[in-house]
């Protein structure tokens, strides 16, 4: 079965996935996606969705670790 993705206004890209599952967030890096030119969406084709289910579910070794910080939102004053 073939994707039928739109093409106007879309662009092959590599991008971050993230994704916050319970305290922790998990980014992967260079993930393949369409991203809309006009408003930043992403389209994933389902394969690229499942290998991103398995990095995540199976808690693969990542190839490093960051640290960043953390806000809330309502203790931002402007």
């Amino acid at each position: 079965m073939t994707t039928a993705w739109p093409t106007e206004d879309y662009l092959d890209q590599r991008v971050s996935y993230t994704l916050q599952t319970g305290d922790k967030l998990v980014l992967v890096e260079n993930v393949p996606a369409r991203v809309c030119v006009q408003t930043g969406e992403r389209l994933f084709a389902p394969e690229v969705v499942e290998r991103l289910q398995e990095i995540i579910w199976n808690q693969k070794r990542p190839i490093r670790t960051i640290e960043t910080p953390v806000f809330e939102f309502s203790a931002v004053v402007a």
